[in-house]
């Protein structure tokens, strides 16, 4: 059975090869996603290729809901979404993978019911697909080769779906148990090495020092420097200065 995480539903219309219906389900299933329905597959459903593609993804293909027409398959959703690379000459909004599963994400939270299509891998979907879509997802490949592969698209928009649910990092430090500086720390880090350069004449000419030291001082604030870090700067100029003066 499905999770009970509220998603938008991944609807394969008349895919072709069972492999890529299995790949699909992998990739949704890499991002938390479950809600696979299919259109009218071409080599008719079950399909045993599917299987293997899966690896370890299977009960979505198990749980798949299976509708003869797109109407049958998105009549229950009140926000669907068509994934195409071509023009379509439709007047409809198009959004990015990223900007759209922040609106599924939204309108979910708000207790909708979403879809995305996607189309089958030699031509995509067609353009009386399309027209039962309210928006449109564009993905900005290269305009030379713009196809994508059934099981690419799917990842793309899985990936999307997850950032904008999950509450996903952007970005993330890992500590592995150091613990950052502070800037007391950072202080006296610069205060030694600028009372050391300036015994060996680096501040120079006089008039430049002011600014010299600022640049100083501005680059170890801007460095991300942990207790360790700073330990060992403060040990590596101890270092050079006493073979400096046993020299």
């Amino acid at each position: 059975m499905p999770s009970d995480v509220k998603q938008p539903a991944f609807v394969l219309v008349r895919p072709q090869m069972g492999e890529n219906i299995g790949a699909a389900a992998r990739a949704m299933w890499n991002f938390g996603l479950d809600r696979m329905r299919l259109v009218s597959p071409r080599d008719g459903w079950p399909n045993p290729a599917s299987v293997a593609m899966a690896s370890g993804a299977g009960r979505l293909l198990d749980d798949a809901v299976l509708s003869e027409d797109v109407a049958g398959a998105v009549g229950d959703c009140d926000l669907i979404f068509a994934t195409t690379a071509r023009q379509r000459g439709m007047t409809k909004p198009v959004y990015s993978p990223e900007e759209a599963m922040r609106e599924a994400a939204s309108r979910i939270a708000a207790g909708g019911r979403v879809a995305v299509m996607f189309g089958p891998e030699r031509a995509g979907l067609e353009n009386a697909d399309v027209a039962q879509a309210n928006a449109i997802i564009s993905v900005p490949v290269n305009p030379e080769f713009p196809s994508l592969n059934l099981a690419q698209c799917v990842l793309l928009c899985g990936y999307e779906w997850r950032r904008a649910s999950a509450g996903i990092e952007a970005r993330r430090d890992e500590m592995a148990g150091a613990e950052w500086a502070s800037a007391i720390e950072v202080e006296k880090l610069s205060e030694h090495y600028e009372e050391r350069l300036d015994e060996a004449g680096f501040f120079f000419p006089d008039h430049k020092a002011p600014a010299m030291k600022l640049t100083l001082r501005n680059l170890w604030s801007r460095m991300p420097l942990t207790r360790e870090d700073v330990r060992t700067l403060h040990g590596i100029m101890r270092q050079m200065v006493r073979w400096k003066e046993r020299g």
